[in-house]
């Protein structure tokens, strides 16, 4: 749930490392084994915005012959960036589902051999709604889209949020309820950049408190739990509260 290996990825050095990891996949396979990355979440925000400076992962959809292993391992390797630096994970969360493909878009191809392509706009925005995870960065790059396509002169307007939702997952109400509430209140009200500032800084703190807590109480949050901690934690619930509840909660989760 949290970074531990303290690496940034930015946009230049995501470039460089997807250019090396061309370049290794080549070495391996040969010319012709062509393959495709779908990148999404962070790193589609740096390669397609600029109002993100970095991120800690590289999500990506992998469309390769097995040889795209040893290829990322040698880059990793190289670059002394931790195991798996550029992983598929994303795929059993919510957020994932296969029509992303369909709605990616090109950005570039290295090495002749290495096509890259990207989520971005709405469908990002889609994206970001099913995970509406306030420990993270969620809420905030969806405003920061907004304030950047709107400056831009091309401005997202419910509608095309809506329809890219229906695209990727089949139904409006297939996302989470306070995802739907939050998108509607801050289409209603406007104010992006100003809203933008709030949001960034609360998720800054909930990331304070998180990591605060991950140090405190190590391998305790995973990904089903952890909306359900952050939300502690911003009501300033005590932590021997918080143990409490996933105890109860596990303990549910027990068959009699």
């Amino acid at each position: 749930m949290l970074s531990k290996h303290g690496i940034e990825f930015t946009k230049d050095n995501i470039d460089l490392y997807l250019k090396e990891l061309a370049k290794e996949y080549r070495k391996l396979v040969g010319k012709g084994m062509p393959a495709e990355l779908i990148l999404i979440g962070g790193a589609s925000v740096l390669i397609n915005y600029g109002f993100r400076n970095m991120t800690t992962d590289i999500d990506a959809l992998i469309r390769a012959s097995s040889g795209m292993k040893d290829a990322i391992d040698r880059v990793g390797e190289r670059f002394n960036l931790p195991k798996a630096w550029l992983n598929s994970d994303f795929q059993k969360t919510r957020s994932y589902t296969p029509k992303l493909e369909e709605f990616s878009k090109y950005y570039k191809t290295y090495s002749n051999i290495l096509t890259i392509r990207t989520v971005a706009a709405e469908y990002l925005i889609a994206m970001k709604l099913q995970s509406g995870r306030e420990y993270k960065s969620d809420l905030s790059d969806i405003l920061g889209i907004l304030v950047d396509h709107e400056k831009s002169g091309n401005p997202i307007v419910f509608e095309r949020i809506q329809k890219a939702v229906v695209d990727l997952y089949g139904d409006w109400l297939s996302i989470p309820e306070t995802s739907r509430i939050f998108i509607l209140n801050i289409m209603e009200d406007g104010r992006f950049e100003q809203l933008y500032k709030k949001i960034s800084e609360g998720e800054q703190e909930t990331k304070s408190l998180m990591i605060k807590f991950n140090s405190e109480y190590p391998d305790v949050i995973k990904e089903s739990n952890a909306d359900m901690i952050a939300g502690t934690l911003q009501m300033k619930m005590d932590k021997a509260s918080i143990l409490a509840e996933l105890r109860q909660r596990k303990a549910k989760e027990k068959p009699d």
